[in-house]
């Protein structure tokens, strides 16, 4: 089965709750998008209904957004969508979460100043150390430049 992607422009709604797993860190908050309808006969802008959406994001970019996003945010969401019902307080709810592939503040409504992150190096053994400078032994690279 193919997976539905998807991309929701909105405003988080809660607070990034980030934690660590043994699958990797995760960030989850909840995401609100209403549509916005121009209504000819009032000549003025019109609210649709709000919709809820459960993100979830992995490893460095829930790290990242957990570090840069704050409540009333305004956010694009990039990812894979699950639907899911479950019982809840005696009945039957339709849930919609969005599993994040990328994110990134909506730049319509304002600015952003973006801040590249930084990977932590890892630490060689002895062994790999004088293997990786093996590697970049200036003679392995023809005159004319690098091979493609």
């Amino acid at each position: 089965m193919a997976e539905t992607m998807v991309t929701v422009v909105g405003n988080v709604a809660t607070s990034v709750d980030y934690r660590d797993t043994a699958a990797g860190g995760v960030a989850k908050f909840r995401l609100a998008a209403r549509a916005r309808r121009w209504d000819r006969e009032k000549a003025t802008w019109v609210d649709g209904p709000t919709s809820f959406y459960s993100v979830s994001a992995w490893r460095t970019l829930g790290a990242n957004l957990a570090a840069s996003v704050a409540v009333g945010d305004p956010l694009m969401v990039h990812g894979r969508l699950k639907v899911r019902e479950e019982e809840w307080e005696g009945q039957r709810r339709t849930f919609v979460d969005i599993d994040a592939v990328a994110a990134g503040h909506d730049l319509t409504r304002g600015t952003s100043a973006f801040r590249r992150a930084t990977r932590p190096e890892a630490e060689l053994t002895e062994r790999q150390g004088h293997a990786a400078q093996r590697e970049m032994v200036p003679e392995a690279v023809p005159a004319g430049g690098f091979a493609g």
